[in-house]
């Protein structure tokens, strides 16, 4: 005896999908939809940036310490070897330059380790990306928060440093903030970018430590770029702007400017806030729908 006609023969799969309201299993959500799933992941962000941060230094005996240890050993290796024997302090008044240095690495170390992070977002949790489902930037806004509140831990020793310098806390110092909050728009856009990129090229980990001590080197972390352009001749004009006006040399002199007295608008680009806001936005802008349109490939293949 066959079976009576089902209502639903003679659809196609798209059809009887429409009809009971299926989709696709992990296919791309919407722009919109996919801002409305992120953001209510905000407390799963925030406990996993957090583990992450506590988790990091667990096995050494020092724990949380080396937060900090480790960007003030970095500055006094610098402070040595450009500060000291390569002369990089020409151009700076010799009473400031180590709350300038130190600065310089804390702000340089919160991008350097942001995008860092951000290349092995995806590639160093595929456990976790293949078991759950929730929105795959999750882990990279993640990390980068994570490098935040290392960064605001470090604060606190830089906070005592301007200090034992003769550079108490003053009006200009809550520039701080927004300078703060646009450095961590453009790192989290950069490590969202750079998660798509080492989610299918885990090799790219091997080399961006390169790419990032390029970049420090050509940042102004160690040196002032206008005093060192005004010592050498025949420099192209062009290259002096793209030092000044590179991001992690942006941030860096919005911070120091706000904390140094005597690191005053002399030593800034002209238009720096208009270019930290610019980069805050075009990045982090761009890495998100950058690594939003490859959400249904993350953990595949």
């Amino acid at each position: 005896m066959s079976a009576p006609p089902s209502p639903d023969d003679g659809l196609s799969r798209a059809e009887l999908a429409a009809k009971y309201g299926l989709t696709v299993s992990g296919a791309r959500p919407g722009l919109f939809e996919y801002v409305r799933q992120l953001w209510g992941r905000r407390h799963f962000i925030l406990a996993f940036s957090q583990a992450k941060l506590t988790a990091q230094y667990s096995q050494a005996k020092l724990g949380q310490l080396w937060q900090v240890a480790t960007p003030l050993l970095n500055a006094a290796v610098y402070f040595f070897i450009f500060g000291l024997l390569l002369g990089a302090r020409e151009g700076i008044p010799h009473d400031i330059y180590v709350p300038f240095l130190v600065t310089g690495v804390f702000v340089f170390t919160f991008t350097q380790s942001s995008v860092m992070a951000g290349v092995r977002a995806i590639s160093g949790n595929l456990g976790l990306v293949r078991a759950l489902h929730f929105p795959r930037a999750s882990l990279p806004i993640s990390f980068a928060l994570q490098q935040l509140q290392q960064l605001l831990f470090s604060m606190i020793v830089l906070v005592v440093i301007m200090c034992a310098f003769g550079i108490f806390p003053a009006l200009s110092w809550l520039l701080v903030l927004p300078a703060l909050i646009l450095q961590f728009a453009f790192n989290m856009g950069l490590a969202l970018i750079f998660a798509r990129m080492g989610s299918k090229t885990p090799d790219l980990a091997q080399l961006m430590p390169f790419v990032m001590r390029t970049w420090m080197y050509a940042s102004g972390v160690m040196f002032s770029i206008p005093a060192m352009l005004a010592t050498k001749e025949g420099v192209p004009g062009w290259v002096g702007d793209v030092l000044q006006w590179n991001p992690a040399s942006i941030y860096m002199d919005l911070i120091r400017f706000a904390m140094i007295d005597k690191y005053g608008s002399s030593y800034l680009p002209p238009h720096v806030w208009a270019f930290a806001i610019g980069w805050a936005v075009v990045i982090g802008v761009v890495g998100f729908v950058y690594f939003w349109k490859a959400e249904e490939r993350y953990g595949r293949g």
